[in-house]
């Protein structure tokens, strides 16, 4: 199994096997599924780092000669737009000469946009052949999907099915590598990572861990998610972790909950407060409805005509429910302490977990990040939510009101997580990529997950029937 993984990565980079997308590929975009054949897996010259810095020096060309912006033409006019980050989860060889890029930009008034490009060429003299605006805000114009010719083609969002658009009903099954590449570490280092458990709706094996320092287990008092710590000193700055999982998950939809326990998700938290703003909103979208299951499919329609996907300006991205409310824009995490703050405001207990959305249109390579979704408690019963999956594709907001597809995967539960030693800074706002702290300041760790899907094992299938 490690021999298949090895053969993806160069320099700490990730591959695309070309064997298995040569001559079948004539068009690709960020999420997509590679073909399988039965010829032996070819490790390509051409690395991410190659197609990276090619697509890079072109955008760097291209703002020069756009007087400080990459102009794009889009819908009769013009985009004037600079870079955010290149997708290097995304990053592929499709034949020696034929490269596919995509990148993250924003505009002068804050809009994000996702870029497409493919390239052509060798390392240091790539050439950019097509560019394409795939999203606004989150949002695709369009989804990729093979023929049965093998050929990539674009499908309109409106004419995609539900897999195309993110969802694996049933059960899914995955190895998942969590890995990260720790900073330069110039005093004390505490590091604390998620380490994701089974429950009703993933079977979850740990099948390797390796990390630096000193290491020990904690339990996190708030919420009981099992957390990883460690202790780092200068000779740890540099090195990677990595954690191998094999995960089982199937479909969640609405199940039986104790009242009792429900009730402790009516408390604040940190950045979920209790604060008239939002009671008032609350109570406004929810006049004249009786029952909380529809009092909630209220306030989830209102997070969604309120809030836009966008990952700009200062405190997006925090869960921070009174940013929310007034910027009316944010990521996922914004989306739903939005949702939990007004539906605590009326009497709705509402939770909050975060781990990966596992691609369902391709079967191995990376993941956009992490992603984080809701549960509220109604008729005895504890009802998953996703809105900002639901706004992004508005086909799916009816089956984002109870459902969570069966590929995720879930780190962690709750807010303002607890442990023993603790973060200087307080409890854990939430948990998916590590935390690492150097002398009580927290620094930024490049973090990477890697998926690729197996068949469904005896031990799973049996765990899908209990």
């Amino acid at each position: 199994m490690a021999g298949k993984w090895d053969a993806w990565l160069v320099s700490g980079r990730l591959l695309v096997r070309l064997a298995m997308v040569v001559a079948v590929w004539s068009a690709a975009g960020c999420g997509r599924r590679q073909a399988a054949v039965d010829e032996e897996p070819y490790v390509p010259s051409i690395v991410t780092g190659d197609i990276k810095a090619g697509i890079e020096r072109h955008i760097a060309e291209q703002v020069e000669q756009g007087d400080g912006y990459f102009r794009v033409p889009f819908q009769g006019g013009e985009l004037k737009l600079k870079l955010v980050r290149v997708h290097v989860e995304y990053l592929a060889s499709l034949s020696p000469q034929r490269h596919f890029a995509c990148v993250d930009m924003a505009s002068e008034d804050g809009q994000f946009y996702d870029i497409d490009f493919f390239l052509a060429g060798d390392p240091g003299a790539m050439t950019v052949t097509e560019t394409t605006v795939h999203k606004l805000n989150g949002q695709p114009y369009y989804v990729w999907k093979q023929n049965e010719d093998k050929h990539w083609v674009r499908v309109p969002v409106e004419d995609a099915s539900n897999e195309l658009l993110g969802v694996v009903v049933g059960h899914d099954a995955f190895e998942f590598r969590y890995r990260a590449t720790l900073p330069a570490i110039e005093g004390q280092g505490r590091c604390w990572i998620p380490i994701a458990r089974s429950d009703d709706w993933q079977k979850v094996t740990l099948k390797s861990l390796a990390v630096p320092g000193r290491q020990r287990m904690l339990t996190d008092s708030a919420h009981g998610n099992p957390i990883l710590f460690l202790e780092l000193g200068p000779e740890d700055g540099g090195k990677t972790l990595e954690i191998v999982y094999e995960v089982f998950r199937v479909e969640k939809g609405s199940y039986a909950g104790d009242p009792a326990a429900a009730a402790k998700h009516l408390l604040p938290e940190r950045l979920v407060p209790a604060d008239e703003t939002i009671r008032a909103a609350a109570e406004k979208a929810v006049a004249g409805l009786e029952g909380d299951l529809m009092r909630a499919r209220a306030l989830y329609d209102h997070v969604m005509d309120q809030m836009r996907y966008m990952k700009f300006g200062e405190g997006w991205g925090q869960g921070n429910a009174m940013y929310a409310c007034d910027a009316q824009s944010g990521n996922c995490t914004d989306y739903h302490a939005l949702f939990i703050g007004l539906a605590r405001a009326v009497g709705i207990p509402a939770r909050f977990a975060i781990g990966v959305a596992i691609p369902s249109e391709r079967d191995d390579g990376g993941t956009d990040g992490y992603h984080c979704w809701a549960e509220f408690y109604a008729d005895g019963k504890w009802w998953p939510v996703d809105i900002s999956e639901a706004d992004k594709f508005s086909a799916l907001s009816m089956y984002y009101f109870g459902h969570h597809p069966a590929n995720r995967f879930e780190f962690s539960q709750g807010r303002d997580l607890a442990v023993d030693p603790a973060p200087a800074s307080g409890p854990i706002n939430f948990l998916a990529y590590p935390l690492l702290e150097v002398d009580g300041k927290q620094r930024k760790v490049e973090t990477l997950f890697l998926f690729r899907r197996t068949s469904c094992c005896a031990a799973g299938d049996a765990h899908a029937q209990n």
